[in-house]
């Protein structure tokens, strides 16, 4: 009884995880369009900052009344993920004003196969053929309903893809730090998001008015866009926070194909909140597509082989086992001698 319920607890933990995720991340992602299509604030990158920023506040907070317990990390990996965090998000940027949507979107539909790699590669996982296919199922459904104009030029193209590769090296990296030095979610946010503040709101002015033309100090803040600021800011941490959850209990590919549903369900809000104009039966067809897949993956990598860790062990040789063997019933028979002893002694 006892092992059942604790893998009821599991899979509800898991299933509060995902949805804990999906919801702040849709929030934040229709909190920013209004901010950003309505209120016309496009420093994303400061913005993002902002986020880090807010999220440190609440791990020192944390950290003070106990609820974060000390750790460690060490400081060459800290600068690494910190390095790659935030290529991943000047990267997107750049690769969203460089690409066509249409390109933009393929790139982002390539961080699974190259997580998949980064596991294959340094974890030593073997995904089943019925896991294969469910991702490719997924990558076919989100592409139908949210690839468009494809246009490829040289210097969009090197951005995707040191936009794709950062990201799945960061979305790797939490998992890997989580599990190498026992890190809960909060405890790592407590080591990377001062970086990543720091970093980003001194590079993001810059980095922003490079790609907007336009100064974040010259924003006219009224009291609606500071309101939803704050807001996205708020969302953000739960962002952040549910994101290192997600990661750390499961992989960056699951985190990857599973994540997917935020992008149908920020298609679905989009054409309910700004207009349908968009919807119609190939971007249907293509969310249907994508969720069957998603399901047939969360099926599939479950089951024993759909994705496992591969060990190698080295072939012993029948005379060294069996001397091995014999070495060990000596060591036995010395160790029955001796107690033989103490015995008669005693």
């Amino acid at each position: 009884m006892a092992p059942a319920s604790k893998a009821d607890r599991k899979a509800a933990l898991d299933v509060a995880a995902w949805m804990f995720n999906i919801v702040t991340s849709v929030g934040i992602i229709m909190v920013n369009k209004a901010l950003m299509a309505t209120h016309r604030f496009t420093f994303a990158t400061t913005l993002t900052g902002l986020h880090f920023a807010t999220t440190t506040l609440l791990t020192i907070i944390f950290r003070w009344l106990g609820y974060i317990q000390p750790s460690h990390l060490p400081f060459s990996n800290l600068i690494k993920f910190v390095l790659f965090a935030n290529l991943s998000i000047v990267g997107m940027n750049i690769s969203l004003m460089w690409n066509s949507i249409g390109f933009y979107q393929i790139a982002k539909l390539s961080m699974i196969p190259v997580s998949c790699l980064l596991e294959v590669v340094f974890d030593k996982i073997h995904y089943s053929r019925a896991t294969k296919l469910s991702i490719v199922v997924v990558l076919v459904g989100v592409a139908i309903c949210t690839v468009t104009d494809v246009s490829v030029n040289a210097k969009g193209l090197i951005a995707a893809t040191i936009a794709v590769w950062s990201t799945a090296l960061q979305q790797y990296y939490v998992h890997f730090l989580q599990k190498k030095y026992s890190l809960g979610s909060f405890n790592l946010l407590g080591h990377t998001a001062p970086v990543q503040a720091a970093s980003l709101l001194i590079l993001g002015p810059f980095v922003d008015y490079w790609l907007t033309n336009k100064r974040v100090d010259k924003f006219d803040y009224s009291v609606t866009a500071v309101f939803f600021i704050v807001l996205s800011c708020t969302i953000a941490v739960g962002t952040n926070l549910s994101q290192f959850i997600c990661i750390g209990r499961f992989t960056a590919v699951s985190f990857q194909v599973l994540g997917h549903m935020k992008t149908i369900l920020v298609l679905t809000l989009g054409f309910f909140l700004f207009g349908r104009e968009g919807l119609n039966l190939q971007v249907i067809s293509g969310m249907i597509l994508a969720v069957l897949g998603m399901i047939w993956y969360g099926n599939a990598s479950s089951k024993p082989g759909g994705k496992e860790r591969r060990t190698y062990s080295l072939p012993v040789d029948k005379s060294q086992k069996h001397g091995l063997l014999s070495e060990a019933g000596d060591r036995d028979d010395k160790s029955s001698s001796s107690l033989l002893r103490i015995d008669d002694e005693s």
